[in-house]
């Protein structure tokens, strides 16, 4: 009887070294392959970010933050890319095969699934009080948007995130001091040149519209030569739906 259970028992230790090995076998056989899966994944990866305009400017590192080689890759660069770019940048990185969650290295790793669209009504409204005491003026005769309007800009941009899914119109006004073909074209210009404005400042051209109205349409109680009727407008008229994100599915920053 105790001859039995020694055997037994013998067998039962050997049984667990056995298994021991093998688990210390495939995890130094996947560390030996990490490495290659990591370089692989890195050229697959270059190849997306270039195919969705982030060449040259976002790197994909395949490290995880422990410094071990894995298919989660760090996003770095693309600060100069407009979130517009960023986005597509890293939804393309995470669609290719075999690449896990995507990060950015200076900013969020994910978009919040329960993610809920912003009342473009309330954005509307934040942008009108801020063009309420100030205007976003131009160079005289000129689409170019006068230095001291830019710190303005950069405000209506951060005013206009929340309504990133809408659909934003930029309209441009002029006065009737000159001929009306000419303020047309002067206040699609200006529309225009806020358009390129709010790009920089990483507004998606996909929600943007312009038009230029010239003095048509003077701010009540103004007459039409009044120089305050030279302004630029900012309407949010549609909303489009916006989809769960995936978990797994990264964000701009």
């Amino acid at each position: 009887m105790a001859r039995t259970m020694s055997i037994t028992r013998d067998r039962r230790i050997c049984m667990g070294a056995g298994a021991l090995l093998v688990g210390l076998i495939a995890v130094l056989a996947g560390n030996a392959s990490a490495p290659e899966l990591a370089e692989r994944l890195a050229e697959r990866a270059q190849v997306a970010i270039e195919q969705a305009g982030g060449g040259g400017a976002v790197e994909a590192e395949f490290v995880s933050p422990w410094g071990a080689p894995g298919r989660h890759p760090l996003l770095i660069g693309g600060n100069e890319l407009g979130e517009g770019v960023r986005d597509r940048v890293a939804k393309a990185v995470s669609a290719v095969p075999g690449i896990g969650g995507v990060r950015w290295s200076d900013g969020s790793a994910l978009v919040e699934a329960t993610q809920v669209p912003a009342n473009p009504l309330h954005c509307q409204e934040d942008v009108e009080a801020l063009l309420r005491a100030r205007t976003i003026r131009f160079e005289e005769g000129s689409a170019r948007i006068d230095a001291a309007s830019r710190d303005l800009v950069a405000e209506v941009a951060r005013a206009l995130r929340p309504c990133l899914g809408s659909i934003i119109a930029i309209t441009g006004h002029t006065d009737a001091s000159g001929p009306e073909p000419g303020n047309l074209e002067l206040s699609r210009e200006r529309a225009e040149a806020v358009r390129r404005a709010l790009l920089d400042r990483g507004i998606p051209d996909d929600g943007l519209r312009v038009r230029g109205v010239g003095s048509r349409s003077p701010v009540e109680g103004l007459e039409r030569t009044d120089p305050a009727n030279r302004r630029i407008e900012f309407s949010v008229i549609a909303t489009e739906p916006i989809s769960p994100t995936p978990v797994d599915t990264p964000g701009p920053r």
